[in-house]
């Protein structure tokens, strides 16, 4: 499994609804968030590609997509170091698969 609910089972006390708000949220707001991650890196604009990962990565924490999360906190790194735009590219790939395995998961869990 992808993700692990703990965080935001915590967050809600188990509330079903808020939960599923949440991970819908998340379902449909980080696909254009990693269009534009996608878009920052072609024209390597390095403060964008560090907001994107920022904005990803705090909602993947809270839905216990913990390899996205990591990814994501190295994205920020490389890209507050204006690092080499290839292993950001790299990284960036790794994290849009790991994100659609999760969709899929998430998207099963709230149907």
């Amino acid at each position: 499994m992808k993700y692990n609910l703990d965080k935001l089972n915590e967050l809600s006390g188990g509330d079903k609804e808020f939960n599923q708000t949440i991970i819908t949220t998340f379902l449909q707001e980080t696909p254009e968030d990693f269009k534009g991650l996608e878009k920052a890196i072609d024209t390597q604009d390095f403060s964008a590609i560090y907001q994107y990962a920022h904005k990803i990565k705090p909602n993947a924490d809270l839905l216990g997509i913990d390899k996205l999360k990591d990814q994501m906190l190295t994205i920020e790194s490389h890209a507050r170091g204006d690092m080499d735009i290839e292993s950001i590219k790299g990284l960036s790939t790794s994290a849009s698969i790991e994100f659609q395995a999760a969709y899929q998961e998430l998207n099963n869990y709230i149907k």
